[in-house]
């Protein structure tokens, strides 16, 4: 059903990779969110939390690089290790702290100087990205939004495109300069990953519609992701996930498997997408001057 849509609106969905790795671990973690472009102008949109994570990484390496520099500073006597304790509670540092993070928008442009801003919807999981100077585009086509939301349903199919499952290797810890960067050896990209399903209800706020959810969860690094129909129309963007309990709880249940009985312990919860609405978002580009397309 959405084998030619999935194809054209992979012409303009990118992904955003993030590398990131918590206090006192050697060990990195990729990850990665999506966006997808609305024009020829190097305008795109994502999540307002994607933005916000980006946002917060200069203060996020500038305040390790403010620790390494004090950690440096601390004597190696018979003190250090209570030094380096009053050290972690003044960063309030903790094994659970993102210590370091780094972004990189894959298949964008090919030109290696990227600049760009960003643009916050005051009230909604909204984001625009504008790339400054853009040179050398790597993304193919636009979205093109529907035009009349009406069709928006109870049971309509849609589906939404994103990267979760990370993959790509291209990074390393360096444990001289104890700080991770991007490398150019290893797998570099990660593979674009579709997930269908049924609308099931409206999203409202203070009598505002701003969303559609799915029957379906939308996967973690879909966040950003478009979300369209059958020919290829964007009707929305992929926000978070929901979780709704069934109330099919089982405390202590015996179950029997292969002759043997077991006790069960299970709270089932239905899972569920939910998506920013296309008119908030042609809404949201209207009023801050970028061009978009409806069909």
């Amino acid at each position: 059903m959405f084998v030619d849509a999935i194809e054209e609106v992979g012409r303009f969905t990118r992904p955003i990779q993030f590398i990131s790795r918590n206090y006192n671990e050697t060990i990195v973690s990729p990850g990665a969110a999506t966006m997808f472009f609305v024009n020829e102008f190097s305008c795109a949109v994502t999540c307002k939390h994607v933005i916000d994570l980006i946002g917060n990484r200069t203060n996020i390496n500038q305040k390790y690089a403010n620790f390494r520099r004090e950690r440096a500073a601390i004597p190696r006597n018979h003190q250090y290790q209570k030094f380096i304790k009053g050290l972690e509670n003044k960063y309030d540092y903790t094994p659970e702290t993102i210590v370091e993070l780094n972004e990189r928008f894959l298949d964008c442009t090919a030109d290696p100087t990227l600049r760009f801003r960003w643009i916050n919807h005051p009230k909604y999981d909204l984001a625009i990205i504008i790339f400054e100077q853009f040179q050398q585009p790597l993304y193919q086509s636009y979205a093109r939004f529907m035009k009349d939301s009406s069709g928006l349903k109870q049971g309509k199919s849609l589906c939404r495109l994103g990267y979760p499952f990370p993959e790509f290797t291209n990074f390393q810890y360096n444990p001289e300069a104890d700080e991770i960067s991007w490398t150019n050896s290893g797998i570099i990209g990660t593979p674009r990953f579709p997930i269908d399903g049924m609308l099931t209800r409206h999203l409202v706020e203070n009598n505002e519609l701003y969303g559609v959810e799915l029957s379906t969860p939308g996967l973690r690094g879909q966040s950003g992701g478009p979300l369209f129909d059958r020919n290829g129309v964007v009707c929305g963007m992929q926000s978070k996930t929901n979780a709704l309990h069934l109330g099919f709880d089982m405390h202590n249940a015996s179950h029997n498997v292969n002759g043997k009985t077991i006790k069960v312990n299970n709270q089932p919860f239905l899972h569920v997408g939910h998506c920013i609405h296309v008119d908030i978002i042609k809404s949201f580009l209207a009023q801050n001057g970028i061009k978009f397309y409806e069909v």
